[in-house]
């Protein structure tokens, strides 16, 4: 098991195996994750919201507003 401990300033260095393990690098960023009152998780935030573009296929046919928000009222009236 690895330890850190924290700085005055509330800082900590990640121990090494540990960013090996996780592939961190210089400037990667990390979230924090509670989980229960007193045990927090962090995971690796290392893809952006745009490096996700272009793994969806286009539709073959382009959709309006108008038909997604008829689709979604019909959908939304089957409960």
């Amino acid at each position: 098991m690895s330890a850190a401990t924290i700085t005055s300033k509330g800082q900590i260095t990640i121990p090494k195996d540990v960013r090996a393990r996780l592939g961190l690098h210089s400037g990667d960023k990390i979230s924090f994750i509670f989980e229960g009152d007193d045990r927090v998780s962090f995971i690796p935030v290392t893809k952006s919201v745009t490096s996700l573009k272009g793994i969806v296929a286009k539709p073959d046919k382009p959709v309006s507003i108008e038909d997604m928000a008829a689709t979604v009222k019909a959908r939304g009236s089957r409960s």
